[in-house]
């Protein structure tokens, strides 16, 4: 996604054309499978039902998108990698605020579940700030080619860049409720991509006056699109939407990190970039992160299933005495009565 969007990026498409664009391809590939596979499960969508998700779609996937890529112009790919990798915990303490997450600081699965976050946003940096020497390179020589920027610019991009994070991560965290309320993950999804297809058409009509920025030909542009709308926004976002049902937007979003090891060997095997001893070292730290809040989210879900168990037993025990107790003073009433008439 990250090579596309920046090569179409290099090419001339500006970044509200290619977002308003990202998103119409989204909602095209999801409504014939939403029509097709409608689920008859679910209330039915009421005014302010879809007042809410226009809002947060909105919010959520056309302002975030729109400021990425206007950030993206400001400052390095480098930093805008490590913001990425601010997202979990941000999840993670916005959910813990709703309760949406659960969070025992005084029991280990807490501890686990608060240790696996510093540690993979940790080697998130240090994967990300920390090069060191190299441990495989497929070129023989290496070339940099970085650009420059001003100190306002800088500040502008991570202002941007930041902003676009924590929108984010609002909708990400938004997204648990919002399907339980709504469980139709197809037809939440397909709304919510053609709300920000919307709202991003709108702005990038207002931004992008110019007909020639909108215009697609067969070239890269066109590439770009249709993969980060169909394959990116659809199929992923509708598979993180049915992992978010299954097990919370923080068990979701954990595994975003992993996207920096897995960019790092492709790029070592297939563009012939450098692979350096940082990445192992931020590698190593993002999977000791993962294992302990996975641990930790396991041993919670033991301890409540147990829980659960030991009420329901407690609950049937109760049952048992009540019923009997009744039942004796059933007895002993009808032999009081048939005494009575003796």
């Amino acid at each position: 996604m990250y090579l596309l969007s920046k090569a179409a990026m290099s090419s001339g498409m500006k970044p509200s054309v290619f977002v308003a664009y990202r998103q119409a391809f989204a909602t095209l590939a999801l409504l014939p499978v939403a029509f097709f596979f409608r689920s008859k499960e679910g209330p039915p969508l009421t005014w302010t039902g879809l007042c809410k998700i226009f809002v947060i779609s909105s919010f959520g996937l056309a302002l975030s998108f729109n400021l990425s890529f206007a950030g993206l112009e400001y400052v390095s790919a480098t930093f805008s990698s490590a913001i990425v990798s601010g997202v979990p915990p941000l999840v993670f303490i916005m959910a813990v605020c709703l309760r949406i997450e659960s969070l025992s600081i005084t029991q280990w699965h807490g501890v686990a579940k608060v240790l696996g976050a510093i540690l993979g946003v940790s080697g998130a940096m240090a994967f990300t700030f920390y090069k060191g020497p190299p441990l495989f390179s497929a070129s023989v020589n290496e070339t940099h080619h970085e650009t420059t920027h001003t100190k306002q610019e800088w500040i502008k991009g991570s202002f941007l860049s930041i902003a676009s994070q924590v929108t984010y991560a609002v909708w990400l965290t938004l997204q648990a409720p919002l399907l339980k309320q709504y469980p139709g993950k197809l037809r939440l999804m397909v709304l919510q991509c053609g709300f920000s297809f919307l709202t991003s058409t709108i702005y990038g009509a207002a931004a992008e006056r110019n007909l020639i920025s909108w215009k697609l030909a067969w070239n890269i542009q066109l590439l770009s699109v249709v993969y980060c709308g169909i394959i990116v926004t659809g199929i992923s976002f509708w598979l993180q939407a049915w992992v978010i049902e299954k097990k919370g937007p923080v068990f979701a979003v954990i595994f975003g990190p992993l996207t920096l090891i897995l960019a790092a060997v492709f790029s070592a095997i297939f563009l012939k970039e450098t692979l350096r001893w940082g990445s192992v070292l931020g590698s190593g730290l993002l999977v000791l992160g993962l294992y302990s809040f996975l641990w930790g989210r396991n041993r919670e879900v033991q301890n409540g299933a147990q829980q659960q168990l030991d009420h329901s037993v407690e609950e049937t025990h109760s049952e048992i005495i009540i019923t009997t107790s009744v039942s004796a003073d059933e007895e002993q009433g009808k032999e009081i009565q048939k005494d009575s008439k003796n």
